[in-house]
């Protein structure tokens, strides 16, 4: 089984702070169980990333980024290249994401 290294870019990783720190202000203990679930999925990735199927969107070139939907409403879109999983984004799919499609 091939094994993928992880790399969460600059914004995948403020992002993440950004959700975990929102949480923590409500409820630490949730935050915790938050950050250990998404990074937990996130390493999920090392083996098998393909699993996940494309993130189809008209704005995105097509099979450009993965999606993996974890812990109820988050939403991971990577890409891979070569040996290496890029995790681009980790989004709340509460909030509005249009952004992100323009």
């Amino acid at each position: 089984m091939n094994k993928y290294n992880i790399e969460i870019s600059d914004r995948g990783k403020i992002m993440l702070g950004a959700h975990i720190k929102f949480l923590a202000q409500l409820n630490p203990a949730a935050a915790k169980k938050l950050k250990k679930n998404i990074l937990k999925s996130i390493r999920s990735l090392s083996s098998m990333p393909e699993r996940c199927p494309f993130f189809d969107n008209e704005f995105i070139p097509r099979n450009k980024y993965h999606k993996l939907f974890t812990d109820k409403w988050y939403l991971i879109l990577y890409q891979i290249k070569g040996s290496t999983v890029f995790v681009e984004y980790i989004l709340d799919c509460r909030q509005e994401y249009k952004w992100l499609v323009r």
